[in-house]
C-alpha cells in the first residue's frame, strides 16, 4: 500500500517532505532518535528564584498584584473552580469527566487505558486499542491553569499553591521524555506557556519556592532541549500550527531564560522561523494553511502571545507578521455571526482553546479576535461580547504601539477569499458561506463546494464537524468525508480518496471560483475536477439568493458522468423544519424525493450527537435545489 501510494504522496507532499520522513522513520527505527532526547541531560545554569525576581524579561502576564483587569466574578468561572476542586476535569472546553483529584497524567478516561513511562519514541499516538491520546494529553497542556488564575484573580482568592501542586505532580509523574506527554512537541510548548503564564502571575507568592523553581526550570529547560531536537518535524513533516506554536516557543523561552545554553540561538531562530511559518501557513488573503477555523482561532492567538511578549520587551517581529496578522483577524472577523461568536464548523475541530482567557463559551470567537485586535489596531470589533481577554494580553504590553489604527473592521456584505476559497455574503439576518478550493497544502475534510447557511446566529445548513481522530472506521469517513459537508457524493465516494491516518489523495481542484452581487442578486458559481479515482468527474455548483429575498437556489451538474447515482447532502440543524423547506428537480424538472435520515453531528470535540440528514438521489447528472426560509412569525 505504502509503496503504490508512494508517487501520489511525492507529488502532493513534495521530495522535501517524504525524504525527511523516510529520514525520520530510519533514526526512530535505528534508535537514533532515541539517543538524541537524553532523560538526564546536564542540569543548566539558572538565577536564584531572588535574581529573578528582581530582574526579569517580561511575559503576557504580570505579577497578581500588578493586574488591573476588571474583576467580574462570574458564576460560570465559580461552577467551574467548584467542580474542578472536586474531581472534575473539562475536556476540550466542553465535556466533564471525573477523573480525581489523585489522577496520575497517563490513563486515558475514555478508555482506562493507562500509559507506561516507555521512552515517547517508542509509544503509539494513533492505537484504536488504547484510545485517544489526545484525552491524555488534555490536562497536561496545562490550559486549565489559566482558569485557576482568573479564578483567583476574580473572586480575591489565592490559588498558587493549588497551582504550584498541580506542576509538581505532573513533574513527579512525567519524567523528562518519557511516556505519552512528550509524544508531540506542540504539547510540550503549550504546556510550558502556560506554565510560564503561572510562574510570572504567582511571581511573588510564598508558594514558589527556591526547590520548586530549581525544579521547574531545569524541567523547563528539558523541554526546550526537546522542542529544539525535534523542531523540523513539524516544520517539514507537520508544517501547521505546530510548528508556529514551538518556533514561538523556542524565542521565549530563549528570551526568558538567557542563561540557559542555546538561549541566543533559540531566540534568534525561532524568532525567524517563526516569521517564516507565518509568511507561508498564512495566505495573501488571511486564510490559513490548516483549512479549518478551529485551528484558525489557535493562530490568533499565537500572534497575540506573540505581539505582546516582543513588544513588552521592546522588541517586534516583521512587517510580514504583522501584515499577515492583520489580515487573518479580518477572515475571521467577516466569517463570525455577530449575534454569538460562531463560525462555520469549517475543517479539524479539535477543541483547541489552549489560552483560556475569558468566559465566553467555545464557539464564540469573539474574546480571541478582540484580544488581537486590540493589540494591532487599538480597537475592538467585538466589546459588547467582553473585553477581558484583550486586557490581560495588554497587562505587560502597554509600550507596544498599536499599529495600523486606521484598519479598523467593517463588515462587508460580501466577501470573496480566493485563496482559501472562502465566498461569503450577508443579507439582512443571513449569511452564507460557500467553500470552493484548489489544494496547494494537504487538506483536512473533502468539503469543496460546501454550503453553510445561517440565520440570526443560528446554522440551519451546517458542516458536521470532526467529532474525533481516533474512532471507528465509519465514523472517521463521515466526519472527514464528503457526507457530512452540504455537497455531492458519487454513491458512497468522497471526493477524494481518503489515505492512512490525516493524508488524503487526489486532492480537489477548483476550476472556477466566482462570487458577484448583480441584478440585485448574489450570483456564486464553483466548478472543481474531483473523484480522480473514477476517472476525474467536474462538478459544478450555482447559488442565487435575490437580495431581500429568502431563497437560495442552488444548482448542482455532474460532467463526465459515472453510473453512479449522485447524491446531494444536506447536513441539518435539529430544528430545520421550523425554519425551512427544501425541495429538488431534476433537469426535466420532475421533483426528486428526499429522503430524511440520522446522520451525527460534532459541535465540540469528542462530542456525537444524532442530526437530521437530508439526500437527494438521481440517475442522472444534474438537480436543482430550492431552499426557502420560513417566515417564525
Amino acid at each position: 500500500m505504502l509503496l503504490k501510494s508512494l508517487p501520489a504522496i511525492l507529488r502532493q507532499m513534495g521530495p522535501r517532505y517524504v525524504a525527511f520522513r523516510s529520514w525520520h522513520e530510519i533514526r526512530k527505527r535505528s534508535g537514533a532518535l532515541r539517543r538524541a532526547f537524553p532523560e538526564n541531560p546536564a542540569p543548566a545554569p539558572a538565577p536564584s528564584l531572588e535574581t529573578w525576581r528582581k530582574v526579569k524579561p517580561n511575559f503576557v502576564v504580570g505579577a497578581r498584584g500588578s493586574i488591573q483587569v476588571t474583576r467580574r466574578p462570574d458564576d460560570r468561572l465559580r461552577e467551574w473552580h467548584q467542580r474542578f476542586t472536586t474531581g472534575e476535569f473539562q475536556y476540550f472546553n466542553f465535556e466533564w469527566k471525573t477523573i480525581g483529584r489523585d489522577y496520575d497524567w497517563l490513563t486515558n478516561p475514555t478508555t482506562g487505558h493507562t500509559y507506561g513511562l516507555d521512552h515517547w519514541t517508542e509509544i503509539p499516538d494513533l492505537d484504536p486499542a488504547l484510545g485517544d491520546v489526545k484525552y491524555v494529553w488534555e490536562k497536561s497542556r496545562f490550559s486549565y491553569l489559566l482558569s485557576l488564575i482568573r479564578y483567583d484573580y476574580h473572586f480575591e482568592a489565592d490559588q498558587s499553591e493549588l497551582v504550584f501542586a498541580e506542576i509538581d505532580s505532573w513533574l513527579d509523574a512525567n519524567p523528562l521524555n518519557l511516556g505519552p506527554n512528550y509524544l508531540c512537541s506542540q504539547e510540550i510548548s503549550l504546556r510550558l506557556l502556560n506554565w510560564l503564564f503561572a510562574l510570572y502571575y504567582y511571581q511573588d507568592s510564598a508558594a514558589l519556592t527556591q526547590v520548586r523553581w530549581e525544579r521547574l526550570t531545569q524541567s523547563i529547560y528539558g523541554q526546550l532541549l526537546h522542542v529544539r531536537a525535534n523542531i523540523h518535524f513539524s516544520r517539514i513533516a507537520v508544517r501547521n500550527n505546530h510548528a508556529i506554536t514551538e518556533t514561538l516557543m523556542l524565542y521565549v523561552g530563549g528570551l526568558l531564560f538567557p542563561s540557559f545554553p542555546g538561549a541566543a540561538e533559540w531566540k534568534h531562530r525561532g524568532k525567524a522561523w517563526f516569521e517564516e511559518e507565518i509568511a507561508y501557513q498564512v495566505y495573501d488573503d488571511g486564510t490559513f494553511i490548516q483549512h479549518s477555523h478551529n485551528y484558525h482561532r489557535v493562530l490568533v492567538q499565537l500572534l497575540s502571545y506573540a505581539t505582546a511578549i516582543s513588544g513588552a520587551n521592546g522588541e517586534r517581529f516583521s512587517d510580514k507578521v504583522h501584515d499577515r496578522a492583520s489580515l487573518t483577524l479580518n477572515y475571521l472577523y467577516q466569517c463570525t455571526q455577530p449575534e454569538n461568536g460562531e463560525l462555520p464548523n469549517y475543517g479539524s475541530n479539535d477543541g483547541a482553546l489552549f489560552f483560556p482567557l475569558a468566559d465566553q463559551g467555545y464557539r464564540d470567537y469573539r474574546p480571541q479576535l478582540n484580544g488581537l485586535s486590540q493589540l494591532l489596531h487599538g480597537t475592538m470589533p467585538f466589546p459588547e461580547a467582553g473585553t477581558e481577554e484583550a486586557a490581560w494580553l495588554s497587562v505587560v504590553s502597554k509600550g507596544v504601539s498599536a499599529t495600523g489604527a486606521d484598519k479598523a473592521l467593517s463588515q462587508q456584505k460580501t466577501n470573496r477569499f480566493p485563496n482559501g476559497g472562502i465566498y461569503t455574503f450577508r443579507d439582512g439576518n443571513t449569511f452564507t458561506s460557500l467553500h470552493c478550493q484548489t489544494y496547494h497544502d494537504r487538506p483536512a475534510h473533502a468539503d469543496n463546494l460546501h454550503l453553510d447557511l445561517w440565520t440570526d446566529g443560528v446554522n440551519l445548513l451546517r458542516d458536521g464537524g470532526t467529532y474525533r481522530y481516533n474512532t471507528d472506521p465509519d465514523k472517521l469517513k463521515f466526519f472527514m468525508g464528503s457526507a457530512s459537508h452540504n455537497t455531492v457524493m458519487l454513491g458512497d465516494h468522497d471526493q477524494m480518496l481518503k489515505g492512512s491516518r490525516f493524508i488524503w489523495f487526489n486532492w480537489t481542484t477548483a476550476l472556477t471560483a466566482s462570487l458577484l452581487e448583480e441584478d440585485g442578486a448574489y450570483h456564486f458559481t464553483g466548478r472543481i475536477a474531483a473523484f480522480k479515482e473514477l476517472g476525474g468527474v467536474w462538478h459544478n455548483r450555482t447559488v442565487v439568493k435575490y437580495e431581500g429575498a429568502s431563497v437560495w437556489v442552488v444548482e448542482d451538474e455532474i460532467e463526465r458522468p459515472t453510473d453512479l447515482p449522485m447524491i446531494q447532502h444536506w447536513n441539518l440543524h435539529p430544528d430545520w423544519a421550523r425554519y425551512l423547506t427544501i425541495t429538488a428537480t431534476d433537469r426535466s424538472g420532475d421533483p426528486l424525493q428526499g429522503e430524511l435520515s440520522t446522520a451525527h453531528f460534532s459541535g465540540h470535540y469528542g462530542e456525537l450527537t444524532e442530526a437530521p440528514l437530508l439526500t437527494f438521489a438521481t440517475s442522472g447528472t444534474f438537480v436543482r435545489t430550492t431552499i426557502a426560509l420560513l417566515p417564525l412569525s
